[in-house]
């Protein structure tokens, strides 16, 4: 039925194999919706990975969908939106689901009061998105530049109306932030412990990976000791909103990330088609380990693969 979840068997989701021209032709022929990661999909750091643009246009000239469902909280939509225009690449905000844009639509979708804060270990993405979806964030980059002072007979202040703590990815993170979200989290009555993703690392310059959102949550997962709601994948909790508009099977839907346990796992608890790209986290190595259990249905080297061959097969006739 439009609009449901479909499920693969076990057999189908440890089945994996090269992306060929036939595959290709097979899978374009079969999916109406593209789903992409961005870090290391569509981009690593500020340089855009080579072909992306083109294969972008491809797709759209043969009436497919495309979305991009991003873990990395750092921007909003329409930050986001921006990036993709400065990249020469256009992307409407409503094409673009990011874990800062979950974060707040979580909060929304449960009835969070309005009267309650919100409070930021993150950056601008999360609080901007907040903020469009009528809740007060607070923290963020700015209490990166605060101070924890460990002094005798002194008590570490923090706001008894918070009522939820929001852990993205923060290059601003300090003992101030891990104190105060750690307070929030055991001192207020009911405060909600959200974490946007747990990615372990991230390409967030294009010659090497960075430290994820995963330590982030990690080390207030240690001081609270209480364990997140994740909104990003591999949850799919966003994939609830994409149904709503596109109101598509996920079975004609096909997500393409370049990392195993969020994309690729969002992709398989969602019941869509699998593509691993290995330009980003995840090497052909890492894929076929005995100890992974996460297998795609297609894998090729980068995103351009699926023109390439698509092209290859065409030229066969």
């Amino acid at each position: 039925m439009d609009g449901e979840i479909s499920k693969f068997t076990i057999e189908e989701k440890l089945s994996c194999q090269s992306l060929t021209p036939q595959t290709t032709v097979n899978l374009l022929d079969s999916v109406d919706v593209f789903l992409f990661d961005c870090d290391g999909v569509i981009w690593k750091g500020d340089a855009l990975i080579d072909g992306v643009s083109d294969t972008l246009d491809t797709l759209r000239a043969m009436g497919k969908k495309l979305v991009f469902v991003t873990n990395n909280s750092t921007k909003s939509r329409r930050q986001y939106a921006k990036k993709f225009h400065s990249l020469g690449i256009s992307v409407s905000e409503d094409e673009i689901f990011s874990s800062s844009f979950a974060a707040a639509m979580y909060l929304k979708a449960n009835d969070f009061p309005k009267e309650k804060k919100v409070y930021v270990i993150g950056e601008e993405g999360i609080l901007e998105e907040l903020e469009l979806a009528g809740f007060t964030g607070v923290g963020g980059p700015e209490d990166g530049k605060k101070t924890a002072h460990l002094k005798p007979n002194s008590l570490f202040e923090h706001d008894k109306s918070v009522g939820a703590v929001v852990v993205g990815l923060d290059q601003y993170i300090n003992f101030y932030k891990l104190q105060y979200g750690t307070l929030c989290i055991r001192e207020n009555p009911g405060c909600l412990f959200i974490a946007t993703n747990r990615d372990a690392v991230g390409h967030l310059t294009d010659l090497q990976e960075w430290p994820g959102a995963g330590c982030m949550v990690a080390a207030i997962c240690g001081s609270t000791q209480k364990e997140p709601i994740v909104v990003g994948k591999p949850s799919t909790f966003l994939m609830e909103f994409l149904l709503q508009k596109f109101n598509i099977p996920t079975s004609r839907m096909c997500m393409v990330g370049d990392r195993l346990d969020t994309d690729i796992l969002f992709g398989q608890n969602a019941g869509c088609r699998t593509l691993l790209v290995l330009s980003g986290v995840t090497n052909l190595s890492d894929l076929q380990d005995s100890s992974n259990h996460i297998r795609p249905e297609y894998y090729t080297s980068t995103l351009s693969d699926i023109i390439s061959l698509f092209n290859n097969y065409q030229s066969s006739f």
